[in-house]
């Protein structure tokens, strides 16, 4: 067996069987098998696809590569919530706090951006001192203490995947059900949770772009959950437009923070209420009015907040010192009209290109650039009238290259729904 036979194999659209899989992925850890063909193996994947018996041996097989998550010394219900990636996805840093004033555990390991996308470790290293590697023992004890932790994959949590990730954000192979499924669930599957709740992005600013695609990574999802005694709930939600209005690492979190003082984006308001009541739902079969009524009360309380603080300061941040830039350019709309759509996906590339995600595998991040909107699909704009504000530090800003994200046209439009459908449970 060698691996050029394995690429090819796959090149011509064949079948992989275990053997082959656990061969390529065990040498790539191992250094035998190099960058360059995996590379080649990767492509095959996303041209010619993996069939469920492929993906879950390919799950099967990263989750081996490393340790797993105990997760049995935390009392009470514990859920685990993941986003397969947007633009302006900070849902993790408002859904936690908020899930835990409510009396449930959020158990999470997290990762980087991949690709356009934004990764909430990132947006946690933008709050200066906040660590997100703890032990074993300090992950639980926060979880335990305060209802919830967020931390990097460790280095000996499904190791392959890590290895995988950082590859796959730069060779152009994100979009592919096989290769998502595996690494989502092979994560989820090692971090420990029994109940996982699945926010799958769906539109132009995704990784799925269309409704199709998503329905069946979603399934693929559900059903290697079923194969390993996992609940998975997958919530297909729209990401033809940025999710909220800040877009960048410390911008979102400032958001977030917003959001818990009550500050709330229709569309992220949407899309943090269904994942609340699903979760309440999965866990206390609460009703969607009593769980709607208990988070209006802990975050009109501030409970949530205060959860938000205890969590940044456990970790070691300071949540008065994020990141964000000083350098900042108003950008008006030259035109009138109804904003009709927004190219989400080449917005994330610019805020990518600013320095808020990663070209190539070693880059730092800028966690202080991104792009704050100040309207969304729908809304009227006047000649003149602020379209966005852009933070930045030492790129260029193309102010054309901005403005074609926008189409605005002369009749109404109406406002788009967040929530499309929810697979699984």
């Amino acid at each position: 067996m060698n691996i050029i036979d394995i690429i090819v194999k796959k090149k011509n659209k064949e079948e992989l069987s275990k053997e082959e899989i656990e061969y390529a992925i065990n040498g790539y850890l191992e250094g035998s098998i190099k960058d360059y063909q995996m590379s080649s193996l990767l492509m095959a994947i996303v041209l010619n696809g993996m069939n469920l018996e492929e993906t879950y041996y390919l799950t099967k097989t990263m989750l081996e590569s490393g340790d797993k998550c105990d997760l049995s010394e935390i009392e009470g219900f514990v859920i685990d919530k993941h986003s397969t990636g947007g633009v302006g996805d900070k849902t993790t840093l408002i859904l936690g706090p908020i899930l835990a004033s409510m009396g449930l555990k959020m158990a999470k390991m997290s990762g980087r951006g991949l690709g356009h996308t934004g990764g909430t470790i990132d947006k946690l290293e933008s709050i200066k001192g906040f660590k997100v590697e703890l032990s074993r023992d300090e992950f639980i004890k926060e979880v335990n203490e305060i209802g919830m932790s967020v931390i990097s994959q460790s280095g000996n949590i499904v190791p392959a995947d890590k290895k995988l990730y950082q590859l796959r954000d730069v060779t152009g192979t994100t979009e592919s059900i096989p290769l998502i499924a595996s690494s989502i669930m092979s994560k989820k599957i090692a971090s420990g949770s029994k109940n996982i709740i699945i926010d799958l992005k769906v539109g132009n600013g995704a990784l799925m772009k269309t409704l199709d695609s998503a329905r069946c990574l979603a399934n693929y999802m559900v059903e290697i959950g079923k194969r390993f005694d996992r609940s998975v709930i997958c919530v297909l939600t729209n990401m033809s437009e940025p999710l909220g209005k800040n877009i960048g690492n410390g911008l979102e979190v400032i958001e977030s923070i917003d959001y818990l003082n009550g500050l709330q984006s229709r569309d992220l308001k949407e899309l943090i209420t269904t994942l609340v009541c699903t979760a309440m739902k999965v866990s206390k079969n609460m009703s969607e009015e009593e769980a709607i009524k208990l988070m209006n009360e802990k975050v009109s309380s501030g409970e949530a907040l205060d959860k938000f603080r205890q969590f940044v300061e456990y970790q070691g941040g300071d949540i008065e010192s994020i990141d964000i830039s000083n350098k900042m350019l108003q950008i008006n709309s030259s035109k009138e009209g109804f904003l009709k759509s927004i190219n989400t996906l080449k917005l994330g590339e610019i805020v990518r290109n600013l320095g808020a995600g990663r070209i190539s595998k070693d880059d730092n991040i800028d966690y202080g650039v991104g792009i704050v909107l100040n309207k969304k699909v729908g809304d009227l704009i006047m000649p003149g009238e602020e379209l966005l504000k852009i933070y930045y530090n030492k790129k260029d800003i193309r102010i054309d290259e901005l403005l074609s994200c926008f189409e605005v046209v002369e009749e109404p439009v109406a406002r788009q729904d967040v929530i499309i459908e929810v697979i699984g449970g």
